[in-house]
């Protein structure tokens, strides 16, 4: 007398043969376009902040083959002016004209101190010749879009520019 009544509903529950073996929901899930590929490069970046980006990605699989000894000395230096390289370059960026000049200023700075650390690490045999090569070659490049952005802006803000400015 005393049946248990899901002992009776169990059979509704369990799956039967047909809903086991003729299953396409899993191969329609599994077939749809999961792409694990890296996401379209942004548009809106200004073009030295893509070569800041790309030298950093270059730095970074490096960063992992130095020696100890200089993995966590010079390594993470240069890595933080990595940082501060990106920091200040998308600083000054996205502020007024007038105010910019301070800011890639200190960009360059940084980036006078990282060619250095780096052709340390090169000089100490921590760096390979190619590596550093391949890096001081993107670098150089961000060096050099600094310095064209830099001499700009000096001429918009010379005494002269605001000058030519007022008599119009």
């Amino acid at each position: 007398m005393y049946i248990l009544l899901p002992a009776l509903a169990a059979p509704k529950f369990l799956p039967c043969q047909k809903q086991i073996f003729y299953r396409n929901d899993i191969i329609v899930g599994m077939s749809k376009n999961l792409s694990l590929t890296t996401p379209p490069p942004r548009r809106d970046f200004l073009p030295i902040l893509e070569h800041i980006k790309e030298s950093y990605l270059l730095w970074h699989e490096y960063y992992s083959t130095l020696p100890k000894v200089h993995r966590y000395t010079v390594g993470e230096k240069i890595d933080t002016l990595f940082i501060d390289l990106i920091e200040a370059t998308s600083g000054a960026a996205y502020l007024p004209k007038g105010e910019k000049l301070p800011w890639v200023r200190l960009a360059a700075r940084k980036l006078d101190t990282l060619k250095l650390l780096l052709m340390i690490l090169w000089e100490s045999g921590s760096l390979l010749d190619k590596k550093y090569i391949a890096i001081s070659t993107k670098v150089d490049t961000v060096g050099k879009m600094l310095g064209g952005w830099q001499g700009q802006l000096q001429k918009q803000n010379s005494p002269e520019a605001a000058g030519r400015t007022r008599e119009k």
